[in-house]
């Protein structure tokens, strides 16, 4: 499953939020479908891996299934991952 968060930070003239899932390959295969370039990933091979998106990307990601969630619900994800040793392993196997 991938989530984008209701976060709202400006980067220029636009405004970014943080687009993260349940397996590496769920992140990328919805970057690829919202055209967010891959060189865009951040924290890549780590439980924090991400995409900051614009707002536009939020849109299309949530019309092509992503999950709505708050910024808070996104760290607690995070910092529950982080709990879990094997949370990387799942992260790649899957």
């Amino acid at each position: 499953m991938v989530y984008v968060d209701d976060m709202e930070a400006p980067f220029g003239s636009m405004i970014m939020c943080h687009m993260v899932a349940d397996t590496h390959r769920e992140l990328v295969e919805m970057a690829r479908v919202i055209r967010v370039d891959l060189k865009w990933i951040q924290y890549p091979g780590t439980i924090r891996e991400h995409f900051d998106i614009a707002k536009s990307k939020r849109e299309q990601a949530v019309r092509h299934g992503a999950i709505e969630i708050t910024w808070r619900q996104c760290g607690e994800r995070e910092a529950q991952l982080r709990r879990d040793p094997g949370a990387l392993d799942r992260y790649y196997e899957r």
